[in-house]
């Protein structure tokens, strides 16, 4: 019998990542289509979420809760350090300066050019010229400083964004391209600090406290210690001064003022509105200890030219209480509820679709806008009359959208179709998720289970298996896991679409191995001779109910996967769960057979309403 990987999908069909959306590109034809677009939604964080910790013991598998020893994340400029040195000093220095004049790291830093007065135009090569921004704190101060550079957690949400010719020039300096979730533009990943506690930017020589790609630092470093963010409300952009710097509490205010009017000088025009509008991610969630100067009202209505609605907020992380609350008032959490009724669902894709949404009469109503236009990944939220909510939404989606199909509402759960089910309302069924008992995966007992258990058997007489729970320290041999994975997978049978999905799929696996914990994920890896073979994420749809969001294992190992996905019901089991929920099979027919193998209870029944446009 051929190998089947469940959610991993070795035969024709998607890994589970991919069973919920479709990827951009492909959505945008499939809306055109027929507005059959599927993307990333939002929902909430079940109230009641446990952490997904590992407690069993399975054969000759080691299971391991222990803290690991903090570890920088390795490159070959640290493998190299850690070989010529018993002391780690940092990303950079000096010696590898010396031995490569290509890496102009520390002969750049404490040129005259650090303290700039006034705006500078730098030529960085020869297609793109940087203006540089004029600096108001000397290099005397930073030296001293032990505040920027440094963050307290892996995934701070104050690291630097690169824009995707501030990422090249980063990796022409010697950066690796590995600290990069997305090569377009993407926030910067850390490394430990191996002298302290918390992490540093990989770009920052620990040695000499000051940057080592300084003359191609990034513009959201450029503009430190002044802010970009938005306002508490999520409604307007504001430029402030961040009270953290230790110069700027000492500075004179009216000092404070000229240099942020300068800097506005650049931010106000053309290019510069430009710039930040492609790359909106350089404007940062509102902070208190950020000292407001001045609003920017050019800078919102050139970042907000699609908030086609005043009282539309642009979805963060910081959203997802609202949505745990909008979820208890609806009423739709129960065991047959699908795994969209979820935060993390949702959120893993916004890197690839901005989400937006708004609260009235107590109904919260999500959007999404892809490029043909908008709708709702998920019904609106709240008490109220569902029918009255779903008739206000398709006003809205209408006046935006005009006379295009895209206008629909998805993951309508059946209990929702039938209060629904009016003259104007047309429905079309959507992939249902698949839910399976969990005593019969972790028993895989009979003889339809013959070919899984036969495939777990083999993996655990072969390899010895360790299995931990997953670490921000495992981030980066998680990211080289995926790679080889997709490399097997695209060697495979891979059509079209999978292959489009395994594109997009990378960025949301990146977001997840970076800040799973923000996003309220529970996962774990597992090791084969030291090595991460295999990693897997999922949270707590409902206090009886894992639901596995995305799962990858080295293909080349025989019987991995299937061994995988019995541990992860084995733990959930464990911890507390009935069910499984799988998530849908996109659509893939080799995904689908993938999951009919493991016998479902259900295949949950869900729709997209639609309306008739004038």
């Amino acid at each position: 019998m051929s190998e089947v990987e469940p959610c991993s999908g070795t035969m024709d069909g998607d890994p589970n990542t991919f069973a919920r959306h479709n990827c951009s590109r492909m959505a945008a034809q499939r809306s055109r289509a027929a507005s059959g677009e599927r993307v990333g939604q939002e929902a909430s964080i079940c109230a009641n979420a446990k952490p997904f910790s590992h407690v069993s013991t399975w054969g000759n598998v080691r299971h391991q809760n222990g803290a690991k020893s903090a570890m920088l994340a390795r490159t070959p400029a640290t493998d190299k350090r850690a070989a010529d040195s018993p002391r780690s000093r940092g990303w950079c220095n000096a010696d590898r300066v010396r031995d490569d004049r290509k890496q102009t790291f520390l002969a750049t830093v404490r040129h005259a050019s650090y303290d700039w007065g006034s705006m500078d135009l730098r030529t960085v090569d020869s297609k793109q010229t940087m203006r540089v921004l004029p600096q108001l704190v000397p290099d005397s101060a930073c030296g001293r400083c032990d505040v920027c550079c440094r963050f307290p957690e892996a995934d701070s949400f104050l690291r630097p964004y690169f824009t995707h010719q501030e990422i090249t020039d980063a990796v022409a300096r010697g950066v690796p391209d590995s600290f990069f979730p997305d090569t377009s533009g993407s926030q910067v990943e850390l490394v430990k600090n191996p002298m302290d506690e918390g992490y540093l930017c990989p770009a920052f020589d620990l040695q000499s406290g000051l940057c080592g790609i300084y003359d191609v630092r990034p513009l959201d470093c450029q503009l430190y210690p002044l802010a970009l963010m938005w306002d508490a409300s999520g409604q307007e952009i504001l430029l402030g001064w961040d009270s953290k710097c230790p110069f700027m509490r000492d500075a004179v205010p009216r000092a404070i003022h000229e240099y942020a009017e300068s800097v506005l000088g650049w931010l106000t025009t053309e290019g510069g509105l430009d710039k930040i509008a492609a790359h909106p991610h350089l404007v940062g969630r509102f902070q208190d200890d950020v000292i407001v100067l001045q609003a920017l009202p050019h800078l919102t209505a050139r970042l907000v030219p699609a908030r086609v609605d005043a009282r539309l907020r642009p979805l963060t992380l910081l959203d997802a209480p609202q949505f745990a609350k909008a979820l208890e008032r609806a009423h739709v959490i129960g065991h047959e509820t699908p795994a969209a009724f979820a935060f993390p669902y949702h959120y893993i894709w916004t890197s690839l679709l901005p989400y937006w949404w708004m609260e009235f009469d107590q109904t919260l109503f999500l959007f999404a806008k892809s490029s043909d236009g908008w709708f709702m990944p998920l019904p609106p939220l709240g008490a109220g009359p569902l029918d009255q909510a779903v008739a206000q939404a398709f006003v809205m989606m209408q006046s935006w959208n005009g006379s295009s199909p895209v206008s629909r509402i998805e993951n309508v759960m059946e209990s929702q179709r039938q209060r629904l089910e009016c003259g104007e309302n047309q429905f079309r069924p959507k992939d249902g998720d698949y839910l399976y008992p969990v005593m019969a995966l972790v028993a895989l007992a009979g003889d339809h289970y013959k070919s899984q258990r036969a495939l777990c058997n083999r993996v655990t007489r072969e390899q010895t298996i360790t299995v931990e729970p997953y670490r921000a320290d495992d981030q980066a041999d998680c990211v080289r896991l995926y790679g080889r994975w997709a490399d097997q997978k695209r060697n495979g049978h891979l059509d079209q679409m999978g292959t489009l999905l395994l594109e997009d799929a990378e960025m949301t696996h990146r977001l997840v191995l970076h800040q799973h914990d923000r996003i309220g994920l529970s996962g774990m890896v597992v090791r084969i001779r030291e090595d991460i073979a295999a990693y897997t994420f999922g949270y707590w749809l409902t206090p009886q109910t894992w639901c596995i969001l995305l799962e990858v294992a080295d293909r080349s190992i025989p019987g991995l996967a299937q061994w995988v996905f019995r541990e992860t019901c084995r733990t959930a089991m464990a911890q507390g769960a009935v069910s499984i929920n799988a998530m849908d099979d996109a659509g893939l027919p080799g995904l689908r057979a993938a999951k009919l193998a493991y016998r479902p209870s259900a295949i949950l029944d869900t729709w997209v309403i639609t309306r008739m446009t004038a």
